[in-house]
């Protein structure tokens, strides 16, 4: 059985750099075929599928993010890592990490995802 588990702060100021980390047990991140992605929430709407690092490491990321979101791991640890640049309240938000897979093709549906953290909220504010 797949566990990830979200950390990082609940509150960043507008402008400055959101950083979260998934840490995976149960499963190796570096399994072949399989994806492991940031999805998140914003308050009132539905779930974004942001972006993923696969299992040898190549990033993916969906087209209204790819300018300022970062996705990074370390092996080492079985995690991997979120970073959001220049924030705005309009990223407020609760963050997921999730597995997808196996995949050939890097999954951007959040229905193809089997095993998600239990989320974090995130709130950009002054």
């Amino acid at each position: 059985h797949v566990h990830l588990q979200e950390s990082g702060p609940g509150l960043v100021k507008p402008s400055q750099t959101l950083s979260l980390t998934c840490t995976v047990s149960g499963g190796s991140i570096t399994t072949n075929y399989y994806y492991w992605s940031w999805i998140r929430q914003p308050p009132g709407k539905g779930l974004e599928w942001m972006g993923a690092i696969a299992y040898d490491g190549s990033t993916y990321y969906g087209p209204s993010l790819k300018s300022h979101t970062s996705i990074s791991r370390d092996t080492s640890k079985n995690q991997f890592s979120l970073q959001v640049s220049s924030v705005t309240p309009e990223d407020t938000a609760v963050y997921y990490c999730a597995r997808g897979g196996p995949a050939v093709v890097v999954p951007t549906s959040v229905d193809e995802y089997d095993y998600w953290g239990q989320g974090t909220q995130v709130t950009v504010s002054s």
